[in-house]
């Protein structure tokens, strides 16, 4: 039995007792975590797929370790310019072991109550007004994707109300200067000015061309 699900923005097939390697997790070390994004089920054969994901299915996983990936050189050079610049990245990323894969293990959704047909006189009498529908809520991000932003810096900026990808998109830099200046944590040093675009490209699941940009990048910055 094998399942496709999404983490942290990105896809993997997987199966029980399967390590896999995914973008930084916000969860502690030797920690249960669940996914419940699951795109695509193969139970011997017998395969479910999602609209988008599959309702009430989940994977199971621990969290194994916190390292950083192999490191990565970016050379530019400009020709007939004299401009030549190296720089290294390495990828924050966190080790899962799965553990299992359910097909019903998460929560269904209710279903919605039959209501009784109004009477034409009360129809005629008083007319309803329709209720709009309430908004749900935004998941909140794992704002450690963005390069620059670590532990620290996340629960800054998560206890300031910035806790998704769309939200730090719109956010100014001076705002966030001044949330950074602010906190008690030692986090004043950081520069911000790319955390935005970044942002962006996470909350529009571009994660190709924020891997791009973060190649481009030195500590979050600019070069």
């Amino acid at each position: 039995m094998y399942a496709i699900v999404e983490i942290a923005g990105q896809q993997f097939k997987v199966s029980k007792d399967q390590k896999v390697y995914v973008h930084r997790l916000s969860n502690e070390e030797g920690s249960k975590v669940s996914f419940d994004k699951v795109l695509l089920l193969d139970d011997n054969g017998n395969v479910t797929l999602g609209a988008p994901a599959i309702e009430g299915a989940s994977v199971e996983a621990k969290v194994l370790q916190h390292l950083k990936g192999d490191k990565v050189i970016v050379f530019k050079k400009k020709r007939r310019k004299g401009y030549k610049k190296r720089n290294g990245h390495r990828q924050y990323l966190t080790q899962i072991l799965v553990e299992g894969i359910s097909a019903t293990g998460g929560k269904k959704a209710a279903a919605p109550k039959k209501e009784a047909a109004p009477k034409a006189e009360k129809l005629v009498d008083a007319p309803v007004e329709a209720k709009a529908p309430k908004a749900k809520a935004a998941k909140a991000d794992d704002l450690k994707i963005i390069e620059g932003i670590g532990p620290k810096a996340a629960e800054v900026l998560v206890a300031a109300g910035i806790d998704t990808f769309a939200k730090l998109a719109k956010a100014k830099v001076e705002k966030i200067n001044e949330i950074l200046d602010s906190a008690e944590a030692k986090v004043q040093h950081l520069d911000p000015t790319t955390w935005g675009q970044q942002a962006q490209l996470a909350a529009d699941g571009k994660m190709d061309e924020l891997k791009k940009l973060q190649d481009e990048l030195n500590g979050g910055k600019a070069v």
